[in-house]
């Protein structure tokens, strides 16, 4: 159905490139513009500049290319498990997802909001400070206080949609990302496993509202 779905979206992809605001498209190296044009085929899920309308798929504008390009290489590994992913990535080269990356980075991030602000504020002390007693250390510590990360190794999480957030969280704690059954050697996806395992499902929910209410810019 998804699919289905990103194919009625293709047609409009062309248009609506036309949109993406000239600031944008300030960096015209040789890996922007193909960047650029590959992108074409991920605006259905991620926007034409990588601000999704669909809360369940990612904000990819802001991010540094080398996350995007990393996470592109575990889709098509099957180091992280998603089967629509999996068969974008599957005919990408590395040159190809480094391009990718250098676009979405270079797009201005929109931050969605948390949608349950009195949720969200029960897990800023969590996302802040950690909790010493359970070993769970301050997501502030690698997403930075205003969630906005650290560039190449930990991701902007600021701004996130919570649905999508949520779900990565749960993928986490149930092994399904980053998980000892697969072939990954993503030191910090372990050690996402670790700490989610410990997380209770109301403690995920409240601490993605609070990350989608935080503004990295």
């Amino acid at each position: 159905m998804i699919l289905s779905r990103l194919l009625a979206l293709t047609a409009t992809v062309l248009f609506a490139a036309a949109a993406v605001p000239a600031a944008a498209q300030a960096d015209k190296s040789p890996d922007y513009t193909k960047g650029q044009a590959l992108a074409g085929v991920c605006a259905g899920c991620h926007g034409v500049d990588g601000n999704s309308t669909v809360p369940t798929q990612p904000n990819l504008a802001g991010l540094s290319w080398q996350y995007t390009a990393r996470q592109l290489a575990h889709f098509k590994s099957g180091q992280r498990d998603n089967a629509i992913m999996k068969g974008f990535a599957a005919n990408l080269s590395d040159t190809d997802m480094k391009a990718l990356g250098v676009y979405y980075a270079a797009q201005k991030a929109r931050t969605v909001g948390a949608k349950d602000v009195a949720l969200a504020k029960t897990a800023e002390k969590l996302y802040r400070a950690g909790d010493a007693a359970r070993a769970i250390p301050a997501c502030s510590g690698c997403h930075s206080p205003t969630g906005a990360g650290i560039p190449a190794q930990y991701p902007r999480i600021g701004g996130q949609h919570a649905e999508y957030l949520a779900q990565e969280l749960s993928d986490y704690k149930g092994g399904k990302r980053g998980g000892a059954t697969k072939a990954d050697s993503n030191a910090s996806g372990k050690i996402m496993v670790a700490i989610a395992s410990k997380l209770t499902d109301s403690e995920i929910k409240a601490l993605a509202e609070y990350a989608a209410g935080l503004k990295p810019n």
